[in-house]
């Protein structure tokens, strides 16, 4: 099928108003998820416990009607138990390949950071290559393939930091914070009126995407436009961070390829076809932030990744 840039701006449409049956006051956190679907990328969701983490990744499986599994990450959890491993059948005398729930369109990492760092591991050559690698025998992963992993905040116990290189597997880190007010009353107003966040049919979520549109709508992504002058401020953000005397460790260019290609999803998804430098400045907090070391003289300071992002930001001219 062909798809064209008002047709991928109406699907965005109708996406929001569907997700708006089920998610409440996590539109930000929504739009980046949907973008990386479109760009091809993974996401982590960081929150406290009961934000909605898992509410909002269940939704986006169900509004791409992709193929779904859900992995508890415990300390016990095993590398197999993710990837999968040989069984032999006794039957047949024979050995058979006993898929793990990473064989999926949409895998949810749930409390990602709550196994060690050896399982964690084991997602990486899946996130990266779109394969796994069994007993030296290789297995393609559905296409598309998105992980959406969530997270607790490292300094609740029973946490374990993820690894830099897993962490560079993330096109956004998404914080969700606690909700306002009057978020967290219409929440209550929903669950009063009978919404139940496990039977999301029941409250009249449909499909707006489907695995075999996604060629077609990258297609169009992919038919956006960037200046130079764009391209040049995202590499003057990039270079900004390995320069910052608040950071012990800057971005790589796959954070630039990230953030170019996240902006071109963005614009797409907004009915242009081309990147304006505020979709780049909107965008780059997500893209960077798991991406960036602080020196502890900085977090002493009271600095976090955010406030410092925002600093470089700040003194970066916008191309105009």
């Amino acid at each position: 099928m062909t798809m064209t840039l008002h047709d991928l701006s109406d699907r965005w449409q109708a996406l929001r108003d569907q997700a708006a049956k089920v998610v409440v006051g996590q539109d930000d956190a929504f739009e980046q998820v949907i973008v990386a679907v479109v760009a091809g990328g993974h996401v982590l969701l960081e929150g406290v416990p009961g934000i909605g983490k898992t509410l909002l990744a269940r939704t986006v499986a169900g509004l791409i009607d992709a193929p779904f599994r859900r992995v508890q990450f415990t300390p016990d959890l095993m590398p197999s138990d993710i990837i999968g491993t040989q069984v032999f059948d006794l039957t047949r005398g024979q050995f058979f390949l006993k898929k793990g729930p990473v064989f999926t369109s949409v895998l949810l990492a749930d409390e990602i950071n709550r196994a060690p760092a050896k399982t964690q591991a084991g997602l990486l050559e899946a996130m990266e290559e779109r394969q796994v690698t069994i007993e030296g025998e290789r297995h393609a992963l559905p296409d598309p393939y998105i992980v959406i992993a969530t997270q607790n905040p490292v300094e609740y116990e029973g946490t374990y930091p993820l690894p830099e290189a897993q962490l560079d597997r993330f096109l956004f880190k998404i914080v969700l914070p606690y909700p306002p007010a009057a978020v967290e009353r219409e929440v209550l107003r929903r669950y009063h009126t009978g919404f139940d966040a496990r039977n999301l049919a029941a409250a009249g979520l449909t499909p707006v995407l489907h695995p075999d549109d996604l060629p077609a709508v990258r297609a169009v992504v992919a038919a956006v436009t960037v200046e130079d002058g764009v391209l040049d401020y995202i590499g003057r953000i990039t270079g900004a961070t390995r320069e910052s005397s608040d950071l012990l460790l800057g971005a790589s260019p796959r954070a630039s390829i990230g953030l170019l290609l996240a902006s071109k999803a963005a614009a797409a998804l907004a009915g242009r076809d081309y990147v304006t430098p505020d979709d780049v400045k909107r965008l780059a907090p997500a893209i960077y932030r798991h991406r960036i070391i602080l020196r502890p003289e900085a977090e002493i300071d009271g600095l976090d990744a955010d406030a410092v992002i925002g600093r470089l930001l700040d003194g970066i001219p916008v191309p105009r």
